[in-house]
């Protein structure tokens, strides 16, 4: 996650507004960004947030 928030809320927030202000899902998202899907999935997992495909968004 180089350009993303290592804090969780932080980067909640940060690729949420991404995913619905510019990326159509969050394979793009993490694509574009060279960042770990996994890695995001994990950190946002921990404070209870999954990625909701049909909503894209982490909810």
């Amino acid at each position: 996650m180089n350009t993303l928030p290592k804090d969780p809320m932080l980067l909640l927030s940060v690729v949420n507004t991404r995913l619905r202000d510019i990326y159509p899902d969050l394979a793009s998202l993490c694509r574009d960004l060279d960042a770990d899907e996994e890695e995001i999935r994990t950190v946002l997992g921990a404070i209870d947030y999954e990625y909701d495909a049909g909503q894209n968004r982490f909810i």
